[in-house]
């Protein structure tokens, strides 16, 4: 995930961003839980990448499954 998710203090704080952009990781998950689809997210934020949401979510879906699952 560290490909996808950056932190650096002097962006937005250290808050965890979509790499090369200050897009807010949450922004994702904000938008999903308001009926958005991916694309629509893309739309939105033009310099989000498709894969990169993607990435993110399975990464997400890993960390709750716990090792092994």
């Amino acid at each position: 995930m560290t490909k996808v998710v950056v932190r650096d203090p002097d962006v937005l704080n250290g808050r965890p961003v979509f790499r090369g952009t200050r897009v807010p990781i949450e922004v994702l998950f904000e938008n999903l839980e308001d009926g958005l689809t991916l694309d629509e997210i893309v739309e939105s934020y033009p310099s989000l990448v498709k894969a990169d949401l993607v990435a993110c979510l399975e990464a997400a879906c890993e960390t709750i499954a716990g090792p092994g699952a």
